[in-house]
């Protein structure tokens, strides 16, 4: 017995689709007897929505503390942290986010603020660009972070005229002078937070995923989760290599790798990536650039790696069969990764390696057509590309218009041949296809501005946004002869949208409902909450 679809529109302009024991086995044929027949009544299906660059156990570990995301004063933060404070007691170290820096000038929030509601234990939120931190007094002291600290390399300490910090702690390098006296996560904890954000993207249309940032302990949760059944969606593993600790992390990788491998194909989970960052973020100013900053014309960012050694550490990578995945953003970041790709390239022997840079928020023109000339995948966060407070209040004063209205140049790399796939980055930013499908197409604000969309030469079409959340992550995960298109033989991954986003105005796009996920074939059924 099998499942026949048909009464709706397709996404491969089909007209009917049948699949049994998770995989699709027929189209534009007849249900057998015994089927269960799905009358889509005019709804539309496709496969299923994958994301190609996230943080879903970050997103599940933020759930379970206040709830600052959205939040558009210091007033709301501060009240909502001291609710979880007051409800939650025994909770030793307060964490959460995710923040929205743009609604204080420079981003720059003072730990005093938090005094107000958490005095007596660390309290740390993530900002939405989760480069950033914001602390109260006593997790400063427990750190033992001073006006004498001097800034680490690759990260800075925000400080008062006096030299004093001001609570406000950028890039890992500084993030983990605190967060390395944080208690440690239960491995319960971290199970829960990846059953959670799983079902998350179920409910939006979502079976597959990646985690971007995996450090010590996190690929431990997620093989216990994948062992304990509750990792609910396919999902990749980056391995997060930094200048400080890659090579030491080297026999790590590769033993945490062959044990992945090693699991039954149904546990879902992959590893072949590891994930490097080349720079910061152009909100606050560590995003590294080719030319100086307007705001602060004495820096042009940060390069967290230097050229010699992320040469090293990619060429040793590539040749152990990894796909390097290097987060850039400004376009001095974006020029030392194609170069390194390139140097990997013409060093190791020839593979099929799909490098991937992600966020390529800003490339200069004459990197431009080296993405397709590398082989290089661009990943490109959809729900980014607008003018969203971010930009207007944080990056455009830093950058000035000519570069701010140069981002994410989508429609010109599409041109040039270069492949790309879409990820949400969530939690920096929601999870959810749907808001940000249509994004690239106006390049409006929910309000429809600026009226001519923002650098709308760079806009795409909706047909063209399906392919790269699908088609696109698939490639990009090795993963397109079993996942990510309606063929025979393909995974039964699918998604039924209330109407098909092909033909609605961009602006309702958003407003579409996902009306049924089907993983490897099986509907899922939300869990009872308790």
């Amino acid at each position: 017995m099998g499942i026949y679809f048909s009464g709706g529109e397709f996404a491969s302009g089909i007209s009917s689709l049948r699949i049994a024991d998770g995989v699709i086995i027929e189209i534009n044929g007849e249900p057998d007897a015994g089927d269960e027949i799905v009358d889509l009544a005019g709804a539309f299906l496709a496969p299923a929505f994958m994301d190609g660059h996230a943080h879903p156990l970050f997103a599940g570990r933020e759930s379970q503390g206040p709830q600052v995301n959205g939040l558009q004063s210091v007033a709301e933060m501060v009240a909502e942290v001291k609710r979880f404070a007051d409800e939650n007691p025994g909770v030793p170290w307060i964490i959460g986010g995710a923040y929205e820096a743009a609604v204080i000038e420079r981003g720059d929030f003072l730990a005093s603020w938090l005094d107000e509601a958490v005095t007596d234990r660390p309290v740390i939120l993530q900002a939405v660009d989760h480069h950033t931190v914001w602390v109260n007094s006593r997790a400063l002291t427990v750190a033992g972070i001073n006006s004498d600290t001097p800034d680490p390399e690759g990260g800075t300490i925000a400080r008062n005229e006096d030299g004093s910090p001001r609570g406000t702690l950028r890039e890992p390098a500084a993030i983990e002078l605190i967060m390395r006296c944080a208690p440690t996560r239960t491995l319960d904890d971290d199970i829960a937070a990846i059953a959670w954000a799983g079902e998350r993207y179920l409910e939006s249309g979502v079976t597959a995923t990646c985690d971007a940032w995996i450090e010590p302990g996190m690929a431990e949760a997620y093989i216990a989760a994948a062992d304990r059944g509750a990792l609910h969606i396919d999902t990749h593993l980056f391995f997060l290599a930094q200048p400080q600790t890659w090579r030491e992390r080297v026999a790590y990788f590769a033993k945490l790798r062959s044990e992945i491998t090693a699991l039954p194909r149904e546990s879902r989970l992959r590893a072949r990536t590891v994930k490097f960052i080349c720079d910061g973020a152009l909100s606050n100013g560590t995003a590294a650039l080719l030319e100086p900053y307007v705001d602060d014309p004495t820096t042009s960012g940060l390069l967290m790696w230097s050229d010699a050694e992320l040469t090293e550490a990619a060429l040793l990578f590539d040749q152990q069969g990894y796909q390097l995945h290097i987060h850039a953003i400004g376009d001095a970041a974006v020029r030392q990764a194609l170069d390194v790709i390139e140097k990997v390239q013409g060093a190791n022997p020839m593979w099929d390696r799909r490098p991937v840079i992600v966020h390529a928020q800003l490339i200069s023109n004459q990197d431009l057509p080296r993405f397709a000339a590398l082989g290089v995948i661009a990943n490109f966060q959809p729900l980014w590309m607008y003018l969203d407070p971010m930009n207007k209040e944080l990056i455009a004063p830093r950058i000035g218009d000519e570069r701010n209205n140069r981002q994410y140049q989508l429609s010109t790399l599409v041109k040039s041949g270069a492949r790309i796939s879409y990820g949400s980055d969530w939690p920096i930013t929601s999870y959810l296809p749907l808001a940000a499908l249509a994004v690239p197409t106006h390049r409006q604000s929910p309000e429809a501005l600026p009226a001519d969309g923002w650098s709308p030469h760079e806009r795409i079409s909706i047909a063209e946004s399906l392919q790269f959340y699908t088609e696109g992550v698939a490639y990009q995960n090795f993963e397109e002869s079993r996942v990510g298109a309606l063929e025979v033989g393909l995974a039964a991954d699918l998604v039924i949208l209330s109407a098909d986003p092909r033909t609605v105005s961009p602006h309702a796009v958003s407003a579409l409902k996902v009306l049924a996920t089907y993983k490897d074939g099986q509907r899922y059924i939300p869990t009872p909450l308790l």
